[in-house]
């Protein structure tokens, strides 16, 4: 086995309750939705829903992006301990765990997005932070590359802007209140980690 295969082990289990655990809140609304006492879902809850699975997604793709660099060690298990640890957390406030007695989910989203987005921020945050820390540890030794051309010049920009867009406005959903404003940041937000997760791959 290999040191990303151990580390994979802990970091996959715990990745794919967080995604569980979201799932299974939309199939819960779902029902509810359909069912003899209808509820109001509104757009905030579904968006951060959906937030949260594309940001675990990236941050899965990020992971095995990283894999020959990942040492098996115990602050290296206690680091995506932490990480992914705070995604499932964040992902067990999405939907409430009895929807029926939140007829408007939009006022569970007012009591709890603070914690979810929180989690993000700092999820994102600490996942940067370990990057950093892997590449100074074990620097992936420079390789005879074709010249950057403008795709991939073009590739970086939309990278950087996107990820520095993605932690500001991360910050003011913790700060703004309105819905109307919420939603449309949650709505860019989904486009910009979509963007992020494209074109890294084209990122010199």
């Amino acid at each position: 086995m290999s040191p990303f295969e151990l580390v994979f082990a802990v970091f996959g289990l715990l990745l794919g309750l967080a995604i569980a655990e979201v799932l299974g809140g939309f199939s819960r609304a779902v029902t509810l939705k359909r069912g003899v006492r209808p509820v109001r879902i509104g757009w905030l809850t579904p968006l951060l829903g959906l937030l949260v699975i594309l940001d675990l997604t990236n941050f899965w793709m990020v992971a095995w992006d990283a894999r020959a660099q990942i040492d098996a060690n115990y602050a290296t298990l206690v680091g995506v301990l932490a990480m992914v640890g705070i995604y499932y957390l964040a992902a067990t406030l999405i939907f409430p765990d009895t929807p029926e007695e939140w007829p408007d989910f939009d006022e569970w989203y007012d009591r709890h997005n603070r914690f979810v987005i929180g989690g993000l921020l700092a999820a994102n945050v600490t996942s940067w932070i370990g990057l950093i820390a892997i590449e100074i540890a074990h620097p992936v030794p420079a390789l005879p590359a074709a010249p950057a051309g403008a795709g991939s010049d073009l590739a970086s920009i939309l990278y950087f802007a996107s990820g520095f867009a993605i932690l500001g406005l991360l910050v003011a959903l913790l700060r703004i209140n309105a819905r109307r404003w919420n939603v449309a940041m949650l709505a860019t937000l989904v486009v910009l980690v979509i963007v992020s997760s494209v074109v890294e791959p084209y990122v010199a």
